[in-house]
């Protein structure tokens, strides 16, 4: 069994609110929990309005599969026009790791 892990830290575009931040948010985690059917959340930055940080888990019985999921979960939040993406931070765990 393996688990990947992505963790993105975005800067949002014109956001002046914590309830215009959740409105550019929720759709992103959304559509990675619906497309990919990954656990996803906003994991960090919930009292800034111009930052997030979005974490996103999956669970793999192949290295090939998760590596896909997890590569097509980047590009589907680096291609969202209204934020910018800082970094990207990926892990992979397996059930043999000590």
């Amino acid at each position: 069994m393996y688990v990947g892990t992505l963790s993105f830290d975005l800067l949002l575009g014109d956001v002046r609110s914590l309830k215009e931040k959740r409105s550019v948010v929720r759709p992103i985690v959304a559509e990675l929990q619906r497309k990919y059917a990954v656990s996803a959340a906003e994991t960090g930055g919930q009292d800034l309005h111009r930052r997030a940080e979005i974490g996103l888990a999956v669970v793999s019985g192949d290295t090939g599969h998760l590596t896909n999921v997890l590569d097509r979960c980047e590009r589907l939040v680096a291609a969202r026009p209204e934020v910018e993406l800082l970094s990207v931070r990926r892990r992979v765990h397996s059930d043999e790791d000590d």
